[in-house]
């Protein structure tokens, strides 16, 4: 599923997985900024300001809501925005701004090739300067699957999704290749002592990811995933495990299975769309103003659709029990971020909203 609004019906799910279902409009959106350049990722400052990148310039901008100012931080060279290539991702260091640092995630021209690289910049008197590559792959010729999303971690570390370049055998290769992989690395750009390979690879087996979270309650990661024609995901992420996207990949015959049997021990989706929506960001919901049916629980947005789902867990949230419809966006509904005042968040190609009570 490309990150271009293309239009996909949503069908039911299979038996086997929850069923959507569609309720009055409980959520309404409140435009924060509109008129923006393609924000396909943002975060907020401590003071909440919405650090933002617009997917093809190249730029870093930082929107005040409550003094109305938008300025540009920094503009990143080289950024090829060709169809899921660009600015994808942003994260500001967890002690910003007493660690004045800056992280994004650009596929770019450098080292005489593309590559999707991890930058890290100072944020010196409100600009950006110098840029550090903490992580650089290649960027392979076709301009999809290139992931994107970075986000730092409960235990300080920075995690990264890159796509596996429209490739899948590179989702299981581990001998070198970072396409295909969630990351982490220190905000250094280190390798974490307890990473599971002895490099910056987390987890493998990832197809074209836009979106991650933590969960607050347990701190357990949980990442949508988009696949082909089928079986978009959402998954439970542990640490080492493959998430079974690869090579032998199949949507015919249509078992829900086919897109996740690649590899050792493939790990199958908590939640599964056998009709694909082109699932995007994620967020939790704590004292979010959404209503009492919405504490504790994940809502993800559709490029496709437009849609805001809330997914319920489980007891043990480590399990999808139930999803619901809770928003229609005349747009594709991209990121999904949670502000300083807990308030859940997502753009659209051409703003920022705020999830309200409706």
């Amino acid at each position: 599923m490309a990150l271009l609004g293309a239009s996909v019906a949503i069908a039911a799910s299979a038996s086997a997985w929850p069923s959507a279902a569609w309720a009055a409009p409980s959520v309404e959106a409140e435009p924060v900024a509109r008129g923006l350049d393609r924000p396909v990722a943002f975060t907020f400052d401590p003071a909440g300001r919405i650090w933002y990148v617009e997917k093809d310039t190249g730029e870093v901008r930082v929107l005040d809501p409550a003094g109305g100012s938008d300025r540009r931080f920094v503009r990143v060279p080289g950024v090829n925005g060709e169809g899921e290539r660009g600015m994808l991702g942003i994260a500001l260091h967890p002690r910003y701004p007493r660690k004045p640092l800056v992280y994004v995630f650009a596929t770019r021209s450098a080292d005489g090739g593309l590559r999707n690289q991890i930058l890290r910049y100072r944020d010196e008197d409100g600009a950006g300067v110098a840029r550090r590559v903490l992580v650089s792959t290649p960027a392979s010729a076709s301009p999809y699957h290139n992931g994107g999303r970075i986000l730092f971690g409960p235990d300080g570390n920075l995690y990264a999704i890159v796509g596996d370049g429209h490739d899948p055998s590179n989702a299981q290769e581990l001998a070198g290749e970072l396409r295909g992989k969630i990351l982490r690395l220190t905000p250094n750009g280190g390798t974490p002592r307890n990473n599971p390979f002895r490099d910056r690879v987390f987890a493998y087996g990832i197809r074209n990811s836009f979106g991650f979270a933590f969960d607050p309650r347990t701190g357990r990661l949980w990442q949508t995933e988009n696949g082909p024609a089928c079986n978009d995901e959402v998954n439970l992420i542990r640490r080492g495990r493959n998430y079974g996207w690869g090579p032998s990949a199949s949507c015919a015959g249509a078992s829900p299975g086919d897109t996740n049997r690649d590899g050792p021990n493939p790990v199958r989706p908590k939640d599964l769309y056998v009709e694909p929506i082109g699932i995007t960001g994620i967020a939790f919901c704590e004292r979010c103003g959404l209503g009492r049916r919405s504490e504790g629980a994940a809502l993800w947005g559709s490029v496709s659709e437009g849609t805001v789902t809330r997914a319920r867990l489980n007891a043990r949230r480590d399990d999808v029990a139930r999803r619901t419809i809770v928003y229609r966006h005349p747009q594709g509904t991209l990121s999904l971020e949670v502000g300083p005042d807990g308030r859940v968040y997502f753009s659209d190609f051409d703003g920022i909203y705020v999830l309200r009570r409706g």
